[in-house]
Protein backbone atom coordinates (compact mmCIF):
# COMPACT_ATOMS: atom_id res chain seq x y z
CA UNK A 1 0.00 0.00 0.00
CA UNK A 2 1.33 3.44 -0.98
CA UNK A 3 1.65 5.69 2.07
CA UNK A 4 3.73 8.50 0.56
CA UNK A 5 3.11 10.58 -2.53
CA UNK A 6 6.44 11.43 -4.21
CA UNK A 7 7.88 13.64 -6.91
CA UNK A 8 11.02 12.33 -8.62
CA UNK A 9 13.42 15.01 -9.88
CA UNK A 10 16.07 13.76 -12.33
CA UNK A 11 19.12 15.74 -13.45
CA UNK A 12 19.45 14.37 -16.99
CA UNK A 13 23.09 15.42 -17.42
CA UNK A 14 24.10 13.47 -14.32
CA UNK A 15 22.06 10.37 -15.19
CA UNK A 16 23.34 10.36 -18.77
CA UNK A 17 26.99 10.40 -17.67
CA UNK A 18 26.31 7.64 -15.16
CA UNK A 19 24.59 5.51 -17.82
CA UNK A 20 27.40 6.12 -20.30
CA UNK A 21 30.02 4.91 -17.80
CA UNK A 22 27.94 1.77 -17.27
CA UNK A 23 27.67 1.29 -21.06
CA UNK A 24 23.89 1.60 -21.03
CA UNK A 25 21.78 2.78 -23.95
CA UNK A 26 20.37 6.12 -22.84
CA UNK A 27 16.94 6.86 -24.25
CA UNK A 28 13.40 7.69 -23.07
CA UNK A 29 12.59 4.07 -22.19
CA UNK A 30 15.75 3.78 -20.06
CA UNK A 31 14.89 7.01 -18.25
CA UNK A 32 11.32 5.87 -17.58
CA UNK A 33 12.44 2.50 -16.22
CA UNK A 34 15.07 4.14 -14.02
CA UNK A 35 12.53 6.61 -12.61
CA UNK A 36 10.22 3.81 -11.51
CA UNK A 37 13.14 2.03 -9.82
CA UNK A 38 13.68 5.15 -7.70
CA UNK A 39 10.39 4.73 -5.82
CA UNK A 40 9.78 2.14 -3.11
CA UNK A 41 6.75 -0.08 -2.50
CA UNK A 42 5.22 2.35 -0.01
CA UNK A 43 5.41 5.31 -2.42
CA UNK A 44 3.06 6.49 -5.17
CA UNK A 45 4.62 8.57 -7.95
CA UNK A 46 2.82 11.90 -8.35
CA UNK A 47 5.13 13.18 -11.10
CA UNK A 48 8.56 12.65 -12.62
CA UNK A 49 10.37 15.88 -13.49
CA UNK A 50 13.23 15.43 -15.94
CA UNK A 51 15.75 18.26 -16.38
CA UNK A 52 17.95 18.36 -19.48
CA UNK A 53 18.56 20.27 -22.66
CA UNK A 54 18.60 19.57 -26.38
CA UNK A 55 21.86 19.44 -28.27
CA UNK A 56 23.56 22.73 -29.05
CA UNK A 57 22.55 24.28 -32.36
CA UNK A 58 24.89 26.87 -33.84
CA UNK A 59 28.03 27.56 -35.83
CA UNK A 60 31.62 27.82 -34.56
CA UNK A 61 35.09 28.08 -36.09
CA UNK A 62 37.21 24.97 -35.74
CA UNK A 63 40.33 25.56 -33.60
CA UNK A 64 43.05 24.74 -36.17
CA UNK A 65 41.68 25.22 -39.67
CA UNK A 66 39.39 28.09 -38.78
CA UNK A 67 36.66 26.71 -41.00
CA UNK A 68 33.06 26.96 -39.87
CA UNK A 69 31.35 23.94 -38.31
CA UNK A 70 27.61 23.71 -37.76
CA UNK A 71 26.26 21.84 -34.74
CA UNK A 72 22.85 20.31 -35.41
CA UNK A 73 20.20 19.80 -32.74
CA UNK A 74 17.66 17.00 -32.33
CA UNK A 75 15.13 17.18 -29.52
CA UNK A 76 12.76 14.41 -30.68
CA UNK A 77 13.78 12.26 -27.70
CA UNK A 78 12.76 15.02 -25.26
CA UNK A 79 9.36 15.26 -26.93
CA UNK A 80 8.99 11.48 -26.67
CA UNK A 81 9.92 11.55 -22.99
CA UNK A 82 7.44 14.32 -22.21
CA UNK A 83 4.64 12.14 -23.60
CA UNK A 84 5.28 9.31 -21.16
CA UNK A 85 2.90 8.85 -18.23
CA UNK A 86 3.59 11.15 -15.25
CA UNK A 87 6.60 12.78 -16.95
CA UNK A 88 7.25 16.49 -17.35
CA UNK A 89 10.39 17.81 -19.06
CA UNK A 90 12.12 20.94 -17.78
CA UNK A 91 14.58 22.34 -20.32
CA UNK A 92 17.83 24.06 -19.52
CA UNK A 93 20.18 25.61 -22.08
CA UNK A 94 23.34 24.08 -23.53
CA UNK A 95 26.12 26.65 -24.01
CA UNK A 96 29.12 26.24 -26.31
CA UNK A 97 32.37 27.07 -24.47
CA UNK A 98 35.00 26.47 -27.15
CA UNK A 99 37.30 23.52 -27.83
CA UNK A 100 39.82 21.54 -25.77
CA UNK A 101 42.47 18.94 -26.66
CA UNK A 102 41.22 15.36 -26.54
CA UNK A 103 44.50 14.25 -24.98
CA UNK A 104 46.84 15.94 -22.52
CA UNK A 105 49.67 16.72 -22.51
CA UNK A 106 49.26 18.09 -26.00
CA UNK A 107 51.38 16.29 -28.60
CA UNK A 108 54.29 18.15 -30.14
CA UNK A 109 53.32 16.93 -33.60
CA UNK A 110 51.23 19.10 -35.88
CA UNK A 111 47.68 19.29 -34.55
CA UNK A 112 44.50 19.05 -36.58
CA UNK A 113 40.87 19.82 -35.83
CA UNK A 114 40.37 16.12 -35.08
CA UNK A 115 42.64 16.49 -32.01
CA UNK A 116 40.08 18.75 -30.31
CA UNK A 117 36.60 18.25 -28.91
CA UNK A 118 33.87 20.82 -28.24
CA UNK A 119 33.09 21.96 -24.71
CA UNK A 120 29.43 22.30 -23.74
CA UNK A 121 28.02 23.55 -20.46
CA UNK A 122 24.50 22.90 -19.24
CA UNK A 123 22.88 25.95 -17.66
CA UNK A 124 19.71 26.52 -15.68
CA UNK A 125 19.06 22.98 -14.45
CA UNK A 126 19.92 23.46 -10.76
CA UNK A 127 17.81 26.63 -10.67
CA UNK A 128 14.79 24.79 -12.11
CA UNK A 129 15.23 21.93 -9.63
CA UNK A 130 15.33 24.42 -6.77
CA UNK A 131 12.20 26.21 -7.99
CA UNK A 132 10.26 22.96 -8.24
CA UNK A 133 11.31 21.82 -4.77
CA UNK A 134 10.21 25.21 -3.43
CA UNK A 135 6.88 24.92 -5.27
CA UNK A 136 6.20 21.46 -3.83
CA UNK A 137 7.18 22.73 -0.39
CA UNK A 138 4.52 25.40 -0.64
CA UNK A 139 1.75 23.37 -2.30
CA UNK A 140 2.34 20.20 -0.26
CA UNK A 141 1.19 18.20 -3.29
CA UNK A 142 3.69 15.48 -2.30
CA UNK A 143 5.09 14.01 0.90
CA UNK A 144 8.58 13.29 -0.38
CA UNK A 145 11.03 14.65 -2.91
CA UNK A 146 13.28 12.05 -4.56
CA UNK A 147 16.33 13.74 -6.09
CA UNK A 148 18.64 12.22 -8.71
CA UNK A 149 21.55 14.65 -9.04
CA UNK A 150 25.19 15.09 -8.04
CA UNK A 151 24.95 18.89 -8.02
CA UNK A 152 25.64 20.31 -4.56
CA UNK A 153 23.92 23.53 -5.69
CA UNK A 154 20.72 21.61 -4.87
CA UNK A 155 21.60 21.57 -1.15
CA UNK A 156 19.81 24.87 -0.29
CA UNK A 157 16.66 23.56 -1.98
CA UNK A 158 16.86 20.29 -0.05
CA UNK A 159 17.23 22.23 3.21
CA UNK A 160 14.25 24.41 2.31
CA UNK A 161 12.11 21.38 1.55
CA UNK A 162 12.94 19.75 4.87
CA UNK A 163 12.21 22.92 6.81
CA UNK A 164 8.83 23.08 5.05
CA UNK A 165 8.02 19.57 6.23
CA UNK A 166 8.84 17.45 3.17
CA UNK A 167 10.92 14.31 3.46
CA UNK A 168 13.85 14.20 1.06
CA UNK A 169 15.48 11.21 -0.62
CA UNK A 170 18.79 11.37 -2.49
CA UNK A 171 19.30 8.58 -5.01
CA UNK A 172 22.78 7.18 -5.59
CA UNK A 173 22.76 5.22 -8.88
CA UNK A 174 25.01 2.19 -9.02
CA UNK A 175 28.52 3.28 -10.02
CA UNK A 176 28.04 6.94 -9.07
CA UNK A 177 29.77 8.71 -6.19
CA UNK A 178 27.91 11.63 -4.67
CA UNK A 179 29.22 14.40 -2.43
CA UNK A 180 28.58 13.92 1.33
CA UNK A 181 26.88 17.33 1.46
CA UNK A 182 23.90 15.96 -0.46
CA UNK A 183 23.34 13.13 2.02
CA UNK A 184 23.83 15.46 4.99
CA UNK A 185 20.66 17.32 4.00
CA UNK A 186 18.53 14.33 2.99
CA UNK A 187 16.32 12.14 5.15
CA UNK A 188 17.17 9.01 3.19
CA UNK A 189 19.97 7.74 0.95
CA UNK A 190 18.66 5.31 -1.67
CA UNK A 191 20.98 3.13 -3.82
CA UNK A 192 19.38 2.30 -7.18
CA UNK A 193 20.61 -0.19 -9.78
CA UNK A 194 20.51 0.98 -13.40
CA UNK A 195 17.97 -0.86 -15.56
CA UNK A 196 18.96 -3.12 -18.40
CA UNK A 197 19.06 -1.71 -21.92
CA UNK A 198 15.73 -2.10 -23.64
CA UNK A 199 16.16 -0.34 -26.98
CA UNK A 200 18.41 -0.54 -29.99
CA UNK A 201 20.98 2.29 -29.72
CA UNK A 202 20.48 2.96 -33.43
CA UNK A 203 16.78 3.71 -32.95
CA UNK A 204 16.05 6.72 -35.14
CA UNK A 205 14.34 8.55 -32.30
CA UNK A 206 17.48 8.44 -30.15
CA UNK A 207 20.19 9.23 -32.69
CA UNK A 208 20.32 12.83 -31.52
CA UNK A 209 20.59 11.70 -27.89
CA UNK A 210 23.41 9.30 -28.77
CA UNK A 211 25.36 12.19 -30.27
CA UNK A 212 24.79 14.27 -27.13
CA UNK A 213 25.86 11.30 -25.00
CA UNK A 214 29.15 11.10 -26.91
CA UNK A 215 29.90 14.80 -26.47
Amino acid sequence: MANFKVAILIDGGFLRVTAKKAKKTYNPDFIERFAHLCSSADEAIFRVLYYDCAMYAGTAKLPVSGTSHTFLSNDAWLHALSHKDLFAVRRGVLKFRGFRPKKTPVATATLTDADFEPIFEQKGVDMRIGLDIAAYSQSRAVDRIILVSADTDCVPALKYGRRAGLQTVVVEPHGAKLAPELFAHADFKRPVTLPQCCENPCDALCRGLSLLQAA
